[in-house]
């Protein structure tokens, strides 16, 4: 089975205050949008602490155009890429020259050639690097990547693949979008960059993690007629949060079903799971996971923790969770990597965990 091997998170240089938010989404706003003053309880009520942002707030009170704000996304993309990307492989004492395949996900970002390209470039990796540039996937990404890792280096035992993923929400805001769905995406989303690193069963490395993690198994789930549930309307001034009230609903009502049915195939059940690797979306959408798998909240105090910490990374913010394990510990046993993201979809990972 695939090894998941390091992984490495971005500590970016603006982290502001929840508080620090409430207040410039209360200017903002209150200019336009009649249910502004009803609603600030949202930030407060989100239990969201800090979140992390790649450019400070300020740059926000001006209209910026979506091409500028786009070839900012591409800039600090490749920086902040690179940069994690470096850190994981030290942490796994691998040479970057190995790496035979490529993962880039993110959705918060549009070039062509996509972002890997230039990254490739900017850090001489393998010239006959396989590149898998992954876009659209929102918040499921993450798990997505892995899943994908875990099937190209079940087919190359030799793989060594390199997952990114880059989510510079803040440079979506529109400061002139006065709908619901804009602001409460303004009391939730921020930006993460990470970076992990899967290998294939001939891949021999000196393992200093205490623990080990195999990838078992993966599964992909779309749901019928969700597909107005969350992404993106693209505008002329750029991607528009699509954001529905009913994702807690959908979790709540499906996803046990989901999970258990993937479970059963390795004649494992819910409280087999020792380690849930859950991405947070929101504090309605963990108490939802809580009251519908029916565990105890401490299951999921990592993913909690990243979300005071961060806020929602969309696609990053999974592997911000599986770096906080690496770095507490884990439990003996199997894990559960799952996130959901537009489709309306969900991915899930099965790790065995020594």
């Amino acid at each position: 089975m695939p090894d998941i091997i390091s992984v490495s998170v971005t500590e970016l240089p603006f982290s502001i205050l929840q508080s620090e938010m409430k207040e410039f989404a209360k200017n903002i706003f209150s200019r336009k949008f009649t249910d502004a003053e009803r609603l600030m309880p949202v930030f407060e009520n989100s239990e969201i602490e800090k979140r992390n942002l790649c450019v400070p707030l300020d740059y926000f009170e001006k209209k910026r155009s979506f091409a500028d704000r786009n070839s900012d996304y591409l800039e600090l993309t490749i920086r902040y890429s690179s940069e994690v990307i470096n850190e994981c492989a030290l942490k796994a004492g691998l040479d970057l020259q190995s790496v035979t395949d490529f993962i880039y996900v993110s959705s918060t970002g549009i070039s062509t050639p996509s972002p890997d390209a230039y990254i490739i470039n900017k850090l001489k990796l393998n010239k006959n690097i396989n590149r898998y540039p992954l876009w659209g996937l929102g918040c499921a990404g993450g798990v997505s990547g892995i899943a994908k890792a875990n099937t190209l280096a079940k087919s190359n035992p030799d793989a060594v693949v390199l997952i990114v993923t880059s989510e510079l929400c803040s440079l979506t805001f529109l400061n002139d979008d006065f709908s619901k769905s804009n602001f409460i995406a303004t009391s939730l989303f921020s930006d993460g960059v990470a970076a992990v690193l899967v290998v294939g069963d001939n891949f021999k490395f000196n393992n200093e993690n205490k623990f080990q993690l195999k990838i078992k198994d993966s599964r992909s789930r779309i749901y019928d007629e969700t597909l107005d549930v969350m992404g993106w309307d693209v505008t002329d001034d750029g991607l528009k949060v699509v954001f529905s009230k009913d994702i807690p609903n959908i979790v709540e009502n499906n996803l046990k079903p989901d999970i258990e049915e993937f479970l059963c195939e390795h004649d494992l059940k819910i409280n087999d799971i020792k380690n849930f690797i859950t991405h947070p979306g929101g504090i309605k959408v963990i108490n939802a996971y809580i009251k519908s798998l029916e565990i105890y909240e401490e299951k999921l105090s990592n993913t909690k923790c990243i979300l005071s910490k961060y806020g929602n990374m969309s696609s990053a913010t999974v592997l911000y969770v599986l770096d906080r394990f690496f770095k507490t510990g884990f439990q003996t046993g199997y894990g559960l990597m799952t996130s959901l993201g537009p489709g309306f979809s969900s991915e899930m990972v099965l790790l065995d965990i020594e």
